[in-house]
């Protein structure tokens, strides 16, 4: 890859004052290799995640990230998405690419990529169906998906050691939606044997993909309901100082469309990106009650302390402190609603480039590893606002 246009990540050398460092991986296809380079970015600055947690391309990348070794993961990362999208081997959209440039040339080459995986899939990872869904009968196989997400099974069994994941040396989830129920679970190693199918499972978005069957249960992509992990890592318990880098690939910041295109972008980017800002504000809210709750019962005389009201809001009180470090990949003029599942290599790169570098810009800032100050406990950043530089 090449690395002429990267920033470069300086190893943090201070001592980082949280006891949870967690990395929090939102679902959006194709854009999923912007978390790889944030996640290249924080092992190069040797700020390393204790805690990884995802939702559909988020779910695999933080399998590849927890099922490998330290020293793997960011060559783990690389040969999955150097598998799953596809050198342009057309002479003429080669010459094409080259020979003129803009946005309106990437606009074209990302039309006719996006095209080439609605109708041939993307190599290890999903195939398109030899019979439409609509033509077969109810019940029959491949009757409810597009696509056929076999070829995952291999890709992820290739580079993600199961076993490391389930000896909870770094702990894992992953989101998806029971079908029947329509309840959102976490599949989480700290109760629960992760395989292949937990992966599967959470990246198992319809109508393009099939339910994944689990001990009798069947499991769409979790992103119908949160797109995001935020809420699951910051309500485990026990409470502790969290550090929690949240990648998200939609941007919940636009204009107003101008065309029915723009409206296509727009509305995945709110359907999809919507629920981090709400739970992020609402988890402020309800911290500062905790302070303020901590603080009340530090006043109680010790005949009120020991009661049993009392008592059981100790366990509601929290002190803990929270810094919420968002990164959000800012999509370029020339990307479209199929910027999802517009799998060429040379986009690959493009998102990959900008995870590492927003993600080297952001730790750039000291008050990312400093425990908040302010009434509530919690601090939040975002480079593309808060950043000065």
């Amino acid at each position: 890859m090449d690395t002429a246009t990267w920033d470069r990540a300086e190893v943090v050398e201070e001592r980082i004052p949280f006891e949870r460092i967690a990395l929090l991986l939102q679902g959006g296809g194709a854009l999923g290799a912007y978390q790889a380079g944030v996640y290249q970015a924080l092992a190069e600055a040797h700020v390393e995640p204790n805690w990884v947690a995802g939702i559909s391309i988020g779910a695999i990348n933080a399998a590849i990230i927890a099922g490998n070794p330290r020293e793997a993961r960011v060559d783990k990362l690389r040969m999955f998405w150097e598998k799953v999208t596809a050198q342009a081997t057309d002479p003429l959209i080669a010459w094409f690419a080259h020979a003129v440039e803009g946005d309106f040339t990437r606009r074209i080459l990302n039309e006719l990529s996006s095209f080439r995986t609605m109708f041939m899939g993307a190599p290890a990872f999903f195939s398109p169906r030899p019979i439409n869904p609509w033509l077969l009968q109810p019940g029959a196989p491949g009757a409810t998906s597009f696509y056929d997400t076999t070829p995952l099974i291999a890709t992820l069994e290739s580079l993600v050691d199961f076993d490391r994941i389930n000896s909870r040396e770094m702990r894992f989830s992953v989101g998806a939606v029971n079908v029947r129920a329509g309840n959102f679970v976490y599949f989480d190693n700290h109760h629960d044997h992760i395989g292949v199918k937990h992966v599967m499972a959470s990246g198992a978005l319809p109508p393009g993909f099939g339910p994944i069957e689990i001990e009798g249960q069947c499991y769409w992509d979790g992103g119908l309901v949160s797109n995001t992990p935020l809420t699951w890592v910051l309500n485990a318990e026990p409470r502790e100082n969290t550090l929690a880098f949240q990648i998200d690939l939609w941007s919940s910041r636009g204009s107003v469309p101008g065309t029915m295109g723009d409206v296509l972008v727009r509305q995945k980017e709110i359907q999809y990106s919507s629920r981090t800002r709400a739970e992020t504000d609402h988890f402020k809210s309800l911290q500062r009650a905790r302070f303020a709750l901590a603080g009340l019962l530090e006043k109680l005389p010790p005949e009120h302390a020991e009661t049993r009201d009392a008592k059981y809001l100790a366990r509601v009180a929290d002190r803990s402190k929270y810094n919420i470090i968002e990164l959000v990949y800012r999509s370029k003029n020339y990307e479209d609603q199929s910027k999802d599942y517009e799998f060429s290599r040379l986009t690959m790169e493009d998102h990959w480039r900008s995870g590492y570098n927003d993600a080297v810009r952001t730790l750039r800032h000291k008050e990312v590893f400093q425990l908040p100050q302010n009434s509530e406990g919690v601090f939040t950043f975002d480079i593309a606002y808060d950043g000065r530089d």
